[in-house]
This record gives C-alpha cells, sequence and structure tokens, in this order.
C-alpha cells in the first residue's frame, strides 16, 4: 500500500465517522456547517473524502464538535505473533514440532515471512514433504487470547503459503494447516470455552494429524487444532484437548508454568 493510499483510507474512515456522528445527532450537512462556519459542500468533501487532501483542520474541529474520539489500531495481523516468536516456550515449541517432523522426512522452514507493510506476518513453521508434495501450514500458540485473530491469522497463512512455497522451489498439492497449542490447563479452558466455534474452526483430529504426518499418500486432514509438550519424549507428541477426548493431565498448568519449567531444564 503506498502512502497516498494509506492517507486516502484514513480520510474515508474519518468521513464515515463523521457522517455517522452528525446523523445521529439529527444534524443535516448544512447544519453542521453552519455550526463550522464552512460551507456545506466542504462537509460533503469532508464526509465522502473527495477533495485532493484531507482538511485536517476541518475534521479536527468536526470530530471535536461530535464528540467523536478516535483511536488508532497499531495491531497488524502478524506482528502479534512476531512478538511471540521471541519467548523462549513458543521458541521451544516451535524448535520441538520441527525437530520432530525433521525426523518423518518433512523439510523446514520456520518463521517464515509473508505479505508485507501491514499485512505482514510470520508463519511459525512451513513444512514441505517432497514424496508426496505436501505442505503443513503450522501456528503454535503458547496462551489463547483471541480465537477470533487466531482463526484470521491462520486464514491468511494458509492463502501466503502457497506463494511462500514458490519462493523455497516447492510445488505442493495439498496442504494442511494446524494450531498447536501449548499443552496447560488453562488452555484445555480455554478451548471448552470456545467449543462451539473452534470445532467449527478445526474440524480435524490430533490422531489425524499424526497419522498423515509420518504416512506418505494420506488425503490431508481437515484443519485441526492439537496440544503440545515440549518436554515430551512420547511417540504420540500431539494430544487432543480435554474437549476432544483427552484424559491426561496437562503438561503445565499456565504459561507461567510451562516457563518455569523449560527454562530449569
Amino acid at each position: 500500500m503506498t502512502a497516498r493510499h494509506a492517507i486516502l483510507n484514513i480520510a474515508q474512515e474519518i468521513g464515515r465517522a463523521i457522517r455517522a456522528a452528525r446523523i445521529e445527532s439529527g444534524w443535516s450537512q448544512r447544519e453542521l456547517a453552519e455550526r463550522l462556519g464552512v460551507s456545506q459542500a466542504a462537509i460533503s468533501r469532508l464526509e465522502s473524502a473527495s477533495g485532493p487532501h484531507l482538511d485536517v483542520r476541518l475534521a479536527s474541529a468536526a470530530l471535536e464538535l461530535l464528540g467523536i474520539r478516535l483511536q488508532l489500531d497499531g495491531a497488524t495481523l502478524g506482528l502479534a505473533g512476531r512478538r511471540e516468536q521471541r519467548d523462549l516456550v513458543h521458541a521451544k515449541c516451535c524448535g520441538y514440532a520441527a525437530g520432530r517432523l525433521v525426523r518423518f522426512g518433512w523439510e523446514i522452514k520456520q518463521e517464515v515471512e509473508v505479505g508485507s507493510g501491514r499485512y505482514r506476518g510470520w508463519i511459525d513453521f512451513l513444512p514441505f514433504r517432497a514424496t508426496d508434495r505436501s505442505m503443513l501450514c503450522g501456528e503454535i500458540k503458547t496462551e489463547i487470547d483471541d480465537v477470533g485473530r487466531i482463526q484470521r491469522t491462520l486464514s491468511w497463512y494458509e492463502r501466503e503459503a502457497w506463494d511462500a512455497a514458490r519462493r523455497f522451489g516447492w510445488r505442493p498439492r495439498r496442504v494442511c494447516s494446524a494450531l498447536l497449542l501449548l499443552c496447560t490447563t488453562e488452555n484445555d479452558a480455554r478451548v471448552r470455552s470456545n467449543r462451539e466455534i473452534l470445532e467449527q474452526a478445526f474440524p480435524g483430529r490430533a490422531r489425524h494429524l499424526g497419522a498423515w504426518l509420518v504416512t506418505p499418500g494420506l488425503p490431508a486432514p481437515e484443519r485441526v487444532l492439537a496440544m503440545i509438550d515440549p518436554r515430551s519424549l512420547r511417540a504420540g507428541w500431539l494430544r487432543a484437548t480435554t474437549s476432544d477426548g483427552r484424559r491426561s493431565k496437562a503438561a503445565y498448568v499456565d504459561y507461567r508454568d510451562a516457563a518455569q519449567r523449560i527454562s530449569r531444564r
């Protein structure tokens, strides 16, 4: 996105906010113009963002008069995940998952940058298996803070993964995506509280993903949610959530417990 387009988007957002507040106040464009001491045409240009530039002085006056408080959203789809990637526990989980897949013959790329500008992110790990040209788009979370944002980010990563694969010279035929959660009691509880939406978003099962990862040629499972413990030596390293029938105790109570125990190792 160019600087000109970015400014236009800001002007359009401000114009829409002013128009909505004006209508809610029961004022016409003419009435708002009279209160601000400008022409109706100036208000029309401001609301439609049709002028060559944003009249900052008029916009500020209109926002103040209408009682509008703008909030700048500095968050991006990818940067929250980028901050998490620098975390010890997250790094351990990524390294653990990658190490497991290398044993099964997968080529691994970690922290794969996708997108650009505001829409820039990093896929945690992107494995490719040349024997059947399968690819896994993997996202790892140590905590569940916003289910909706996780879904949006993973959906975006799935689309971007195809372009990333071409950069590496891969030609995947099929792709599976998976959300791998740190195996904590807290995350199990969060999954239970969002069970309905997560079951719809992640219909695949941990056991299906596990079988696909070790057996070339199997159909790729649907999007999967599973849990992992980066200290586990079990052959069945992908665990189901308690909502999906797991009866064993979680490896950790919460993120803090995991961080303390993993750092001591």
